[in-house]
């Protein structure tokens, strides 16, 4: 089912026609195979870059496209509905230029930006650690000053794009003073010292590779530091808030991709003399799937327009990312129910939607993390 949206301005209506042709042309065929196959499709990434959906909303002056978070995350959501590890890959690539679009020199970003921007470059975002995932302030990697700029030692974990990424977006401790003595940088593939674990292997997500990414001495100059020494955790803190809704608008593209699923199978499947979505037991369970997206949908979207307007919007990113993976965990494993053991085999798409609603529960802060930060906000 297309899905109605009211989009901002005309040309936000026409970039998402664009982007349902690009995903009906050169993203959702090739899923259910390089999935299966765990091949990673690089160049579905360049062919967005050079369609201009790589810096959505980013300026104009530096090769983005200046839309609103309103317009990027419903973007976002026509990819993960149409290959998850397309909409997650752009929502984490975001994610990966924001300290050099909001934190960079005006020479940083005239120097970065284009190529991250345009397709050229894909990154990847390393704050998370073997020992520190939720309690990212303990990271230890450690970037030691020295003449030339850093030196950087340690080993991230659960890495997006590991080993396969263009540049690292950064967190390292560069003083022992807590979440105040983390810094953020821009780390180049082929710098030498660094290198990358084999591929995790996963229960979805099979086409994107999760590794680890390994610091051995790696030097960088000085010009590598975004924003002051020090401002790291503040940076990422910032970065995970925009990140959040991201995870959030993917929940919804693959709860919406799985409803249509389980929806289409209902229309068709006939049993007792009758298609099964005439059975109030599935027709209630139809309803209650297409509410549940619906409610996600309006969470992320006005926590969206919190951010374009220039408010406080962390708790509803919170608020949006717990509410959306849940409800896709839930809308998910009921499209599977729905289609009975047809659910629960490849030759249809479900089972795989099941599989890759988990890792959205857990990516970008847990889930039990998302509850801490509202109740912390409650408390204030």
């Amino acid at each position: 089912m297309t899905v109605e949206r009211v989009m901002p301005t005309a040309e936000a209506r026409d970039l998402l026609e664009l982007v349902r042709e690009l995903i009906a042309k050169e993203v959702a065929p090739r899923a259910p195979g390089d999935e299966s196959a765990g091949r990673f499709p690089r160049e579905v990434f360049t062919t967005l870059g050079r369609a201009g959906l790589l810096g959505l909303p980013y300026p104009e002056e530096h090769g983005g496209a200046a839309q609103p978070y309103e317009v990027y995350l419903q973007v976002v959501e026509e990819l993960a509905a149409g290959w998850l590890a397309v909409g997650l890959g752009l929502s984490v690539h975001t994610l990966s230029c924001f300290p050099v679009a909001a934190y960079g020199t005006g020479a940083q970003r005239a120097a970065l930006l284009p190529e991250m921007l345009g397709g050229e470059w894909l990154g990847a975002y390393c704050l998370s650690e073997p020992q520190s995932g939720s309690d990212a302030a303990a990271l230890v990697t450690r970037a030691v000053p020295d003449a030339d700029g850093y030196v950087v030692d340690g080993v991230k974990a659960w890495i997006t794009h590991g080993g396969v990424a263009d540049f690292y977006t950064l967190m390292a401790r560069t003083s022992d003073d807590g979440g105040r003595g983390i810094s953020c940088f821009h780390v180049p593939a082929g710098t030498e010292g660094l290198s990358y674990g084999l591929p995790e292997r996963k229960m979805g997500m099979r086409s994107s590779p999760t590794a680890q990414v390994r610091f051995d001495s790696v030097r960088l100059a000085s010009d590598a530091l975004l924003g002051a020494e020090g401002e790291g955790f503040r940076i990422a803190m910032a970065a995970l808030d925009g990140g959040r809704l991201g995870i959030a608008a993917c929940a919804v593209g693959v709860a919406q991709a799985a409803l249509d699923a389980a929806t289409g199978y209902a229309k068709e499947r006939r049993q007792f003399g009758s298609r099964i979505a005439d059975f109030q037991g599935i027709g209630f369970m139809l309803a209650d799937m297409a509410t549940q997206i619906a409610a996600a949908r309006a969470l992320y979207l006005d926590a969206a327009r919190l951010r374009d307007a220039g408010r406080p919007y962390g708790t509803q990113a919170a608020m949006a990312k717990l509410f959306a993976t849940d409800v896709c965990m839930k809308v998910t494993t009921d499209a599977v129910q729905v289609l009975g053991g047809y659910g629960y085999v490849e030759d249809f798409p479900v089972e795989r939607y099941m599989r890759e609603a988990k890792v959205l529960q857990i990516v970008e802060g847990t889930n039990q993390v998302q509850r801490v930060v509202i109740s912390r906000a409650l408390a204030r």
